[in-house]
């Protein structure tokens, strides 16, 4: 049965903004696999799968991206505190299982050119359609999930706040300033390549009513694929809106169009943010602490010191907490987090500021001095 445009914004509303009270937290991390006595070779994806193959202690869920990043994501958990303690464990026995090989905690891949290890038909029709393996292949990052709110204005101050969080967020971890060897320019390499791609599918929604920018931009991104019995088809050349109206999409291709947007905040009946370098140890359970204890525990202090920095996307990825309005921000932000937190998250999160944050530094810096720790 086809979809209309009516149907998506029932899908949008009911299901990408499935409401409930907030509380419960979800981690992704992506890590680089690295061989330290070949350090320029890709370690292959199949080696990785064989040694993951055993489900992980604390339930982890491991996929791989198209480049052989290892991926592991944490079941819905009350709070920072559990997603963390879970995939700290999770990750400590996924090192045991890979003896010999290194995870690297880094928002880009410095030095190994990118190469398609993943050779199923989405990421073939993802690298055809955008011509460039950078962002499939040699990125990484830190993804933070939480609820997205018990109603509908809850729901819109969640989206709101998220998005105006994001620019503090890619300053205050950018971990990505080399690729192929080489300085960018960039702190956050990884943002930098994101926001370059198809704009119509990695920039943010516009709208203050989230359900209705959401809606509208599913509707108006380009289709990736059309996904056919006799084959797949893709860029067709034309917008989901478009396909509605001259084809028959159906609610299984909605569905799937949905998960070919990358916005640095996704909605999936839950708010997925995206825009975070990964991080080395011990540093990736920064982010999740910071974002969930600023969304949940300190919304109004967080939308105070993050207001001055909306919308400074590009100036985040290249300049990081070293401009002066992202550092201010970051500071207050940080101050904030720390403020509703306890114990190791507490202590980890003000070792993190301290080291980099009201420094104006962030972990780029330690990889621009040749510090940072590769092998961990």
């Amino acid at each position: 049965m086809s979809v209309s445009v009516e149907d998506v914004y029932e899908y949008v509303h009911g299901v990408c903004f499935k409401k409930g009270p907030p509380g419960t937290v979800g981690a992704e991390t992506e890590w680089f696999v690295r061989d330290p006595a070949r350090p320029l070779a890709p370690v292959p994806v199949e080696r990785l799968r064989q040694a993951m193959a055993a489900p992980l202690p604390g339930g982890s869920r491991v996929t791989f991206e198209p480049g052989g990043q290892l991926e592991l994501s944490s079941a819905p958990m009350a709070g920072p505190e559990a997603a963390c303690a879970v995939l700290a464990a999770d990750l400590a026995e996924t090192r045991r299982r890979l003896p010999g090989l290194a995870l690297v905690g880094l928002g880009v891949d410095p030095d190994r050119p990118s190469r398609l290890q993943v050779h199923d038909p989405r990421y073939r029709a993802m690298s055809a359609y955008f011509g460039d393996l950078t962002m499939m292949c040699s990125t990484a990052s830190v993804q933070v999930c939480l609820d997205i709110g018990r109603d509908a204005a809850e729901a819109a101050r969640r989206w709101r706040l998220a998005h105006l969080l994001g620019p503090v967020l890619v300053a205050a971890f950018a971990n990505s300033p080399l690729y192929r060897g080489r300085r960018t320019g960039h702190l956050s390499t990884r943002q930098a390549v994101w926001s370059r791609l198809d704009r119509s599918r990695t920039t943010a929604p516009v709208g203050a009513v989230p359900e209705t920018a959401w809606a509208e931009y599913a509707l108006d991104a380009r289709v990736m694929v059309i996904r056919r019995d006799d084959g797949w088809l893709g860029d067709p050349g034309l917008t989901f809106r478009q396909w509605i109206h001259a084809g028959s999409p159906s609610a299984d291709d909605l569905r799937y169009h949905l998960t070919t947007l990358f916005p640095p905040v996704r909605p999936q009946g839950w708010l997925e943010l995206r825009m975070i370098d990964e991080l080395p140890e011990p540093y990736w359970r920064v982010p999740v602490a910071v974002v969930a204890a600023l969304l949940d525990r300190a919304p109004d202090a967080a939308e105070h010191a993050a207001a001055p920095a909306a919308g400074l996307w590009a100036r985040a990825a290249r300049d990081g907490v070293r401009d002066p309005v992202l550092g201010r921000a970051a500071v207050a932000c940080f101050e904030a987090a720390a403020a509703h937190l306890d114990g190791h998250l507490k202590q980890i999160v003000e070792e993190y500021a301290e080291r980099y944050v009201v420094r104006g530094l962030c972990p780029a810096d330690d990889v621009l001095k040749g510090e940072h720790a590769w092998t961990r």
